[in-house]
């Protein structure tokens, strides 16, 4: 609340046309459950793995593993850490889209009958906790560790000093 008066805004890369991407999902087995315990007030979250999304950046072969959250709300979840997490952007990651806080019409984009989805790297957010050491946040695991930076989105938190 204190920091509200000197708040000047979020900061974001440049909008990046070739972060647009379309792939395919590819069905996974969902495998054992997947336990987060956020250390707050939401306790353990349960994931299971619902499917991979593979792509290409700067002809670098990538993939990411898209949660389903059984419980809280349900819905889908992707997370990710990339090249410039901890630089340019959250050291803990980033999400990508989080369908039961409804942020997944803005990255996500499916076409009837089609094994292929659209996804938006420009829209990639950071979690709650970069904001505030109060709030705890599922943070992207390894197997969703980006070996090239993606410089779209919005990047780190800078606090603005109190006047």
């Amino acid at each position: 609340m204190e920091a509200r008066p000197s708040f000047r805004g979020l900061r974001y890369f440049e909008p990046e046309r070739d972060l647009k991407l379309r792939c395919r999902l590819e069905a996974m087995e969902a495998g054992d459950p997947i336990e987060i315990d956020t250390g707050g007030e939401d306790g353990v979250i349960t994931y299971r793995r619902a499917g991979r999304l593979r792509f290409r950046i700067a002809g670098q072969g990538c993939q990411l593993t898209v949660f389903s959250l059984v419980g809280y709300g349900g819905g889908l979840f992707l997370p990710f850490r990339d090249g410039t997490s901890g630089k340019e952007t959250y050291g803990g990651g980033r999400y990508l889209f989080d369908t039961v806080k409804h942020t997944d019409g803005l990255a996500l984009e499916t076409r009837a009958g089609s094994p292929e989805v659209g996804i938006d790297f420009n829209f990639a957010y950071n979690p709650s906790c970069a904001y505030d050491a109060r709030w705890a946040c599922p943070l992207a695991p390894r197997e969703n560790w980006l070996p090239v930076p993606i410089r779209a989105g919005e990047q780190s938190f800078v606090e603005e000093p109190s006047a």
